[in-house]
């Protein structure tokens, strides 16, 4: 279990990089050649996604999502100086609810 919440956030992290180094170069004037390493670590976020439990595709990526969130508003925090306040914890602590109802709800397939 704690092997699937790492790789979940090991993934976020790569396609936050990826997301976020394009919105450097075009919205705050970075150079050009962020692009070089954002389309690294896309192309290690779409790699990363072949690891993950098979749940079903649907699945993985909803239980994915509610990590995304979280490690998100981690790196709002400490990349953007911008403090969570109790929406972004409430936020949070619901889609990490949501993302263990859908990966771990006993199933009988």
């Amino acid at each position: 279990m704690l092997s699937t919440l790492g790789l979940f956030v090991v993934t976020a992290l790569a396609e936050i990089v990826g997301c976020y180094l394009p919105y450097v170069w075009l919205r705050r004037g970075g150079s050009a050649w962020l692009v070089v390493p954002a389309a690294v670590a896309l192309a290690a976020f779409a790699w990363l996604l072949t690891l993950h439990p098979s749940l079903g595709a649907g699945r993985t990526y909803a239980a994915y999502g509610g990590v995304y969130v979280a490690v998100a508003v981690v790196r709002m925090s400490s990349v953007e100086g911008t403090r969570p306040d109790r929406w972004d914890a409430l936020g949070v602590a619901l889609t990490l609810a949501g993302m263990a109802v859908i990966a771990l709800a006993p199933r009988g397939e």
